[in-house]
């Protein structure tokens, strides 16, 4: 009875979104063209449901089968879901400070390499494990710090490079991973922006230690909330569990008990002997798990990973012809050897604009055209970081520069040809009425 009763559930809510979702006639200047968003089907509204009616409400079934096929896309060996993509990071650099890595554990006053043209939570965590910051600027069109950049600010308490891929624009990761591999320092990518792009033909997130992801609804597929971290290095997956976890030293999963047949015979740090294992803890940890509700979304979202990916190529390449030669604007490029899955078409205004990014913003704003910024442009001006301490290597010139002239458009998978062919045309159009 249950069973028939789900079943007709499923399919009505099937019909439902077929309904509910009908195509709607794009309209210029009328309909919303959105800087980024979930692309959503029939089969994950399902997908979710289907969750929801089985009460799976924390992690299980579905985190665990996500977390395997997720690793095997990447073709990595492990991979832990999180809340989100800002706790992945947080989570990430927090593993490297993991007593169990002996004299390689990163360490309060330690310093890590990164930018400050990008999103605060690559920063985040350096601070909130009491580490110091060193910024490289990065190079306008890429809007990625060079391996060259990054070799000069390497300096004697360096520990770690944490960098994200700029608007799913691999950097130079390569040559940068072979830079942290030579003076002995951790790599995190955050690939939160990239899942699917390449860099010398590999998938970003697959060069460093550690990688992160993002599956808020802006990103290549979503949970609507979540984020994962991967590894190859089992000793920083077993820490990466753990911290996520509590800090427990544990690894049944919830509900189990005693998997190992060990679960009185541990006897860790102080501890008594015969004390339970499964409430042994080995870290100062959190509780950053995601639910299966989530991971549900995420398994139907990830079957269509590589149209999604083909999708933000397709309009990103749309965008630039339909924008090449308009001398007020510095259009983006690839980093060399890079196939980028995009995440955002970033502009910035040449000095010979002739106009301020303020009125651009709001004549596409008029059109309904979404924009965003380059996320904090420099981060090291905004109001929560002018009394943090930091070390900058060069000058950050160029953050400046994206501070005050960059934006982004979309290309996600949800726009259509005549949405990306009107944003093309409106940037055109401003341009040449400003001369």
């Amino acid at each position: 009875m249950a069973v028939e009763a789900k079943r007709l559930i499923l399919e009505a809510v099937e019909k439902y979104h077929l309904e509910a979702s009908g195509e709607t006639e794009f309209v210029p200047g009328v309909t919303p063209i959105l800087p980024s968003g979930a692309v959503l089907t029939a089969e994950d509204r399902v997908a979710l449901t289907e969750a929801a009616l089985d009460m799976r409400i924390a992690a299980g079934v579905s985190s665990r089968t996500f977390e395997r096929r997720f690793a095997k896309t990447l073709g990595l060996r492990k991979a832990h879901l999180t809340n989100s993509g800002s706790s992945a990071n947080l989570l990430a650099l927090s593993a490297l400070t993991s007593p169990q890595l002996g004299d390689r554990r990163l360490r309060p006053g330690d310093e890590v390499i990164t930018v400050a043209a990008g999103f605060p939570t690559t920063v985040n965590p350096i601070y909130q494990n009491g580490m110091t910051p060193v910024y490289v600027d990065v190079e306008l069109g890429t809007y990625n710090a060079s391996a060259e950049k990054i070799a000069a600010a390497i300096g004697p308490r360096t520990k770690a490079i944490m960098l994200a891929h700029a608007l799913g624009n691999p950097y130079e990761v390569d040559e940068i991973a072979r830079l942290a591999d030579e003076h002995g320092l951790f790599l995190i990518e955050d690939n939160c922006d990239a899942v699917g792009s390449l860099h010398q033909g590999k998938l970003t997130g697959t060069f460093g230690d550690l990688a992160t992801t993002s599956f808020y609804p802006a990103h290549h597929i979503t949970m609507g909330e979540g984020g994962c971290v991967l590894t190859d290095n089992l000793v920083l997956a077993r820490i990466v569990e753990s911290m996520r976890d509590w800090g427990r030293d544990c690894w049944c999963e919830p509900g189990e008990d005693d998997t190992c047949h060990k679960r009185f015979l541990y006897r860790l740090g102080d501890l008594p002997e015969r004390y339970d294992h499964k409430y042994t803890f080995s870290h100062v940890g959190y509780n950053l798990k995601a639910t299966d509700i989530q991971a549900a979304l995420g398994l139907s979202q990830l079957s269509r990973l590589d149209d999604f990916g083909a999708a933000r190529r397709r309009n990103w390449q749309r965008l630039r012809d339909g924008l090449e030669g308009v001398g007020a604007y510095l259009l983006p490029t690839a980093t060399p050897g890079s196939d980028p899955s995009w995440f955002g078409f970033a502009v910035t205004l040449t000095e010979e604009a002739g106009f301020d990014r303020y009125d651009l913003l709001r004549f596409l704003g008029d059109r309904k055209i979404g924009t965003r910024l380059l996320f904090a442009g420099n981060l090291t001006r905004h109001p929560g970081y002018l009394d943090r301490e930091y070390r900058v290597v060069g000058d950050l010139a160029n953050s400046d520069i994206i501070l005050e002239r960059t934006f982004w458009v979309g290309v996600y998978p949800g726009l259509t040809t005549e949405m990306i062919d009107y944003v093309a045309r409106s940037l055109r159009e401003f341009a040449i009425g400003k001369r």
